[in-house]
């Protein structure tokens, strides 16, 4: 199967100068984790809305005074419009992303998510279960909260036991 058979068409993006109140609106109204960030027709980056309560959180700044350009991923995963699906999720273990921008010639076309790859199973036969399924654990790993060996940090929360009255 083809990412252009199953992937999202009907993007919204933002440029680079989009404030976060706008790029959170337009999140918000598309009901969508992600925003391509688009320079002169091209794709720039890639903001999603943890980075936005990320950058919120830690910047002491209004939302209206900070832009989409100063807080995208710039080193973005893309997809062919072309491609397998398996290879595209071959992309999204290796970069633990859950969802690709797919482009055709150089141009953004669309966004492949992993909803995108698991509405299709109900409906393709062709998609690799197995794959998917290690698609999903890769992407959902957690990349810099796991305990070193040896580490006494908890591995459950809350690390105490907590008393409800």
């Amino acid at each position: 199967m083809k990412v252009r058979d199953i992937m999202t068409k009907e993007v919204k993006c933002c440029g680079l100068d989009t404030n976060l109140a706008v790029a959170a609106e337009l999140l918000w109204s598309a009901d969508c984790g992600i925003l391509p960030v688009m320079d002169d027709g091209k794709l720039a980056g890639i903001i999603t809305d943890r980075d936005i309560c990320i950058a919120l959180g830690t910047q002491n700044r209004r939302a209206t005074e900070v832009r989409a350009g100063e807080i995208a991923s710039h080193d973005v995963q893309t997809c062919a419009v072309d491609a397998d699906v398996d290879s595209a999720m071959a992309v999204m273990r290796r970069a633990k992303v859950h969802r690709l921008p797919v482009v055709d010639d150089g141009k953004m076309v669309g966004i492949l998510t992993l909803n995108d790859i698991v509405d299709a199973v109900d409906v393709r036969s062709d998609i690799n279960a197995g794959e998917l399924i290690d698609t999903l654990k890769a992407v959902g790993e957690h990349r810099h909260l796991r305990p070193s060996k040896g580490s006494a940090a908890p591995t459950t929360w809350p690390p105490i036991p907590v008393a409800v009255a």
